[in-house]
């Protein structure tokens, strides 16, 4: 018989440690023990590997190792770019070191969670992305970007034990892309895009992030 576990109330930290589990060990029960959690208020969508598949176990750890790609991708990229030294400065080396610390911890999470179901980090390489301020910016808000509408893809593809914890992912990505709109917008020019320049966000599928990646170039084979 399945786990059922009812949160009622999910406040800031309330999910790092549930009955003794860390948040990770507790999503790790639901997705890999096929337990269900129910948590009220809040779902995300997710990057199915199986397009047309039904929500099942199976398939939430295709979809956290996708995730984990992205992790990968945005915790390196913001490691790198704070490792440059002076290359990056003033607000972007604040929205650098803060924002590639939450990537990196969204990463470990999802390493945590699906333990030796877990996928290899890929070599990266970010060229000038990471010394040229410019195109550090652009770059960062495309990968704040994708990451969000990636998540927001694929909501009906996760089941609810999945959903739940995820979304406390998804809503920090959507600060971030918020946050380096912000910046883009002081360091360029008065036309950019607002921080939240729509009411509703346009999900991505699966093949629309592989792509949008793919372009990008900055993962090796």
């Amino acid at each position: 018989m399945s786990e059922h576990v009812t949160v009622e109330v999910v406040q800031a930290g309330a999910l790092d440690e549930v009955g003794g589990d860390t948040r990770a060990q507790f999503l790790q029960k639901a997705v890999v023990g096929g337990g269900t959690l129910v948590v009220g208020g809040v779902a995300i969508g997710g990057l199915p590997r199986l397009a047309s598949a039904a929500p099942s176990a199976g398939q939430d750890l295709a979809i956290l190792n996708f995730a984990l790609l992205l992790e990968y991708l945005e915790a390196e990229f913001y490691t790198v770019a704070e490792a440059t030294g002076t290359a990056i400065q003033g607000e972007l080396r604040d929205f650098a070191t803060v924002v590639g610390a939450h990537e990196r911890a969204h990463r470990d999470f999802l390493i945590d969670t699906l333990g030796s179901n877990a996928g290899p980090k890929p070599t990266f390489d970010f060229r000038d992305t990471v010394t040229d301020p410019t195109k550090f910016r652009q770059t960062a808000q495309a990968l704040e970007d994708v990451g969000v509408s990636a998540y927001l893809g694929q909501a009906t593809r996760l089941r609810r034990p999945t959903l739940g914890v995820a979304a406390t992912i998804a809503s920090v990505e959507a600060r971030h892309a918020s946050w380096i709109r912000d910046i883009n917008r002081k360091l360029a020019s008065s036309d950019k895009p607002l921080p939240a320049p729509a009411a509703f966000d346009t999900p991505r599928t699966k093949s629309q992030v592989e792509s949008e990646v793919q372009k990008t170039g900055f993962i090796r084979p």
